[in-house]
């Protein structure tokens, strides 16, 4: 067995691969419309006090790129907020979050010709709300459920990959979807 390195932390990825990485070998791009609020030097430093917290301050050797990713924008968002002019608008804060696995069990528990039609309408009803954040959860969950498997198969990639590129061209058709960021884990 080959131990982790005392300045790594195990990266859990979407498709249940772990990498190790060091802060130094974290790379973070910000998108969306106040992506120009930090540069990349502020930003690189935010992703090594996060690594640092989850490594030293949790006493964590393992991280989902979910829990990174979030724990990220709640930093950055804590400097946004303050960090804006007086004169620039107001930042959203709301987030929504809505379970995938729930979503199956309402279309029919099993069914992806149910399941898909019943992911868009939960994608415009949340964003009637306006939030700056949606975020879907439970991904594997939702596919191992919908396939009907209880271990990860070339099949459950493939939903997988659908059920991403569906949420995607669902999330740019919306006309709201501008100022809100899209999220799936």
């Amino acid at each position: 067995m080959i131990t982790l390195g005392a300045d790594c932390l195990l990266f859990q990825m979407v498709n249940g691969e772990s990498v190790p990485l060091s802060a130094e070998m974290i790379n973070v791009e910000l998108t969306g419309e106040h992506s120009d609020q930090f540069d990349s030097h502020f930003v690189q430093h935010a992703a090594n006090a996060v690594f640092h917290y989850f490594k030293h301050d949790l006493g964590r050797n393992t991280v989902t790129v979910g829990e990174f990713a979030g724990a990220l924008e709640s930093v950055l968002r804590g400097f946004g907020t303050s960090a804006l002019a007086p004169n620039s608008p107001a930042v959203k804060q709301e987030v929504i979050v809505s379970d995938l696995k729930q979503l199956v069990s309402d279309s029919g528990n099993g069914c992806e010709l149910f399941f898909f039609p019943r992911l868009r309408d939960e994608m415009r009803i949340q964003l009637q709300h306006s939030p700056r954040l949606l975020r879907f959860r439970g991904l594997r969950g939702c596919v191992k459920q919908l396939t009907g498997t209880r271990r990860w198969s070339a099949r459950c990639r493939r939903l997988e990959a659908q059920i991403l590129a569906y949420l995607g061209q669902c999330f740019q058709a919306e006309p709201k979807s501008d100022d809100c960021t899209l999220v799936v884990q």
